[in-house]
């Protein structure tokens, strides 16, 4: 491919990361977060008796609202801002200096946020929220308030550990993220050896070629042995110290703070996971039609995972096509989504170059109002464009959320997937719609490989993460026992149908959500599904469906996820609706073997 693929612009917001505005926004950041710890001591916000909601205190509480909203609004702008200048290079030292200074500045605002909790719960939620109409509009959020303050430190305490954090996790974090940003792997190519970026080198996970995947697997395997030692060492510091204040904070479990923050209870992730399990059998099915398809006599590698299922002339994509694929497939949805798409396209909201400096991955960042930008490393592949419809369902997400407060868009990580799912399924029946069995094979193999991802390796993910925290608690874990560990889930997980012999013992190293925050995984899970079933609700009564899902994608801050799924007659406690989403999988896998001859 020869195209030219795009970089985001940010002059929209500031004219350079070097620009004075910038260190002038960082600054004010710092001044905005001491007023407003000034405000909550003149208004008492902190923990202690109960007291009467009378109209003083109703002031009070909009007040410290107000002020709150503005520097959440005002921190967002510029958080995002630096964040895209220090993933897109992290030889920027200049943006990074500045990311540094406005974690620090921002620092206390991770205390702030408990007194706040701790307040409302010595109001009370509902009695602020029958006193307030301020309160009212956001009565999920202040009642999640009132259950957090149950898990928490002493003032103090809490004020301590913030300040902490700078030199604790969030430097653990900035860790991972320059090793990983500057990591190089080199590959005994067909053509030669070469040395290349290890974003680019994962890339060729997906080449036609399965002596350049096998290349590129061994190479890259090995770059993240050669900085093991120091990913062992943020990855041990991370976990140890989540584990210290969740157990402080009187947490039954390292996955109790997870389930509370996505607003999901453990019934509903028993009931999730107890349906992933059943349907492994399928989808290891699938894995071994693509082994045959490959020409593999066993099971397939881990190499071939990503692997395409046609040749390189079938599966080759342009940005351009890709980006008029995209745009077809949201039309055929609604035009509100399709005007997202050809916005974020005309005004340049996309990087999607992969180039050394750059970090790996892909995500969707609200900037303000409903402006976002999307991180891309695209390979032109159907799988690049599947990513690229997913951040977008992010950015169309974003949209809906353009005019609430911050304090309402805290959206869980399991909602936060709902849209961006939908948008890959909205995509691939686009796919499917009118091709052939050729042009079906590779759309079912695109669409498969993520859901195997998604369902199969995720679950290898959480039983790691699960497992890491178990042993952590007692001391940290070497790199070998990390690798150990990894490939023991990874083969619990995807069984009989992958060689054993070509797992991959670095995942814990290349995934950077391991260190940034405490089980990421399984919230994707749930948003596949639930999208999934979304979906079938959509074929069911479009219009109905159309009429309600904006305002669904708008409350996802306003309500449990319980709540949010019953307006479309879902039960997300009852296993046989993940189950029926997964009968989709189900389905398809039947269809892709049926093609395969397998």
């Amino acid at each position: 491919m020869t195209d030219v693929l795009p970089r985001w612009d940010l002059t929209p917001f500031f004219p350079s990361i070097g620009d004075r505005a910038v260190a002038a926004a960082v600054e004010e950041v710092g001044g905005s977060v001491a007023r407003l710890a000034a405000r909550y001591d003149e208004h008492g916000v902190r923990g202690g008796s109960p007291g009467a909601v009378d109209a003083d205190i109703v002031a009070a509480f909009e007040a410290v609202v107000a002020a709150t909203e503005a520097v959440r609004q005002q921190l967002r702008l510029v958080t995002a801002y630096v964040a895209a200048h220090v993933d897109t290079d992290a030889a920027d030292d200049e943006a990074a200096a500045r990311q540094a200074e406005l974690q620090a500045a921002a620092a206390p605002l991770r205390a702030l946020a408990p007194r706040f909790d701790a307040w409302v719960a010595s109001l009370g939620a509902d009695a602020l929220v029958a006193a307030s109409p301020v309160a009212a509009a956001m009565a999920w959020p202040l009642r999640k308030a009132e259950a957090s303050s149950r898990h928490q430190l002493s003032e103090a305490e809490e004020a301590l550990a913030a300040e902490l954090w700078l030199s604790g996790g969030s430097a653990w974090v900035k860790l991972h993220g320059d090793v990983s940003a500057a990591l190089t792997a080199e590959i005994d190519l067909p053509t030669g050896a070469e040395r290349l970026p290890v974003t680019v080198v994962r890339n060729l996970a997906g080449d036609p070629d399965p002596a350049v995947r096998r290349a590129a697997h061994h190479g890259e395997v090995a770059a993240w042995r050669s900085v093991e030692v120091p990913l062992a060492a943020a990855l041990n510091g991370v976990k140890g110290e989540a584990s210290v204040l969740n157990r402080r904070r009187g947490w039954p479990d390292d996955l109790a703070p997870a389930l509370h923050l996505n607003a999901v209870d453990r019934p509903t992730l028993d009931a999730l996971l107890a349906a992933v399990r059943a349907s492994l059998p399928d989808f290891r099915r699938y894995l071994r039609a693509k082994a045959g398809l490959l020409g593999s006599p066993g099971p397939l590698a881990w190499w071939d995972l990503l692997a395409p299922v046609a040749d390189a002339a079938a599966v080759a994509v342009t940005w351009d096509e890709a980006c008029a694929t995209v745009e077809r497939a949201f039309a055929a949805y609604s035009p509100s989504l399709q005007q997202l798409a050809r916005r974020a396209f005309a005004e340049s909201w996309i990087d999607a170059e992969p180039h050394q400096g750059k970090r790996g991955g892909a995500y969707c960042m609200s900037f303000r109002g409903g402006e976002s930008r999307v991180f891309l490393n695209f390979a032109g592949t159907a799988d690049s464009v599947s990513t690229l419809a997913h951040e977008l369902g992010h950015a169309y997400h974003n949209a809906t959320l353009a005019d609430r407060p911050q304090l309402q868009r805290q959206t869980p990580m399991a909602l936060a997937e709902t849209a961006s799912i939908f948008c890959e399924t909205v995509l691939v029946e686009a796919w499917l719609d009118g091709a052939d069995d050729r042009q079906r094979l590779v759309v079912l193999d695109t669409d498969l490989t993520g859901s195997t991802q998604v369902v199969v390796d995720i679950l290898s993910r959480f039983l790691f993460e699960s497992r890491l925290f178990e042993r952590r608690a007692h001391r940290p874990l070497s790199p070998a026992e990390l690798c150990q560990l990894m490939v023991e889930t990874q083969q619990e997980a995807y069984g009989d149908a992958l060689d054993p012999a070509t797992l991959h013992p670095y995942m814990w190293a290349v995934k950077p959500h391991y260190y940034s925050s405490s089980f990421y995984n399984w919230p994707y899970t749930y948003g596949l599904l639930f999208g999934l079933g979304l979906y079938a609700r959509f074929q069911e009564d479009p219009e109905r469906f159309r009429s309600g899902y904006d305002e669904l994608l708008s409350c996802t801050g306003l309500a449990p996820a319980a709540d949010l799924a019953a307006r479309f007659d879902i039960d997300v406690r009852d296993e046989g609706f993940w189950a029926s989403s997964l009968t989709v999988c189900r389905d398809r896998i039947e269809t892709f073997c049926s093609l395969a001859g397998g």
